[in-house]
C-alpha cells in the first residue's frame, strides 16, 4: 500500500488558523480535508478494492481525534498518517474475505 509520505503543511496551516478562530469548524472540516488527499494520493487502491467502495470522508472521521491531535502538534505527520494508513488497509483486508 502507497504511504501518505507529504506532510499537508498548506493543509495544516490553514486547519490551524481555522481553528485559531472557529475551533468547531476546524473540527469538522479537518476530516473531510484529509479525506480529500487521501483520496488524491491513494486513488483507486482505497477508494475501490477488491469491488467494495470505501468512503473515505467516513474513515477519516472516526479517526478525527488523532488528525486533530496532529494539527495541534501533539502527533507527527508520520505517525498520523501510520494509524490512517492502518485503518485504511484494514478495511481492505477486511473486504477480501
Amino acid at each position: 500500500m502507497p504511504a501518505l509520505t507529504d506532510e499537508p503543511v498548506e493543509l495544516r496551516d490553514r486547519m490551524r488558523a481555522l481553528a485559531a478562530a472557529d475551533p468547531g469548524r476546524a473540527r469538522s472540516r479537518l476530516p473531510r480535508e484529509i479525506a480529500a488527499i487521501t483520496a488524491e494520493r491513494l486513488e483507486a487502491e482505497m477508494t475501490h478494492a477488491h469491488g467494495a467502495l470505501f468512503d473515505l470522508d467516513d474513515i477519516c472521521i472516526g479517526y478525527r481525534r488523532e488528525l486533530w491531535l496532529w494539527l495541534c502538534g501533539e502527533r507527527t505527520w508520520d505517525q498520523c498518517a501510520s494509524g490512517l494508513l492502518g485503518r485504511l488497509s484494514r478495511r481492505v483486508t477486511g473486504s477480501r474475505g
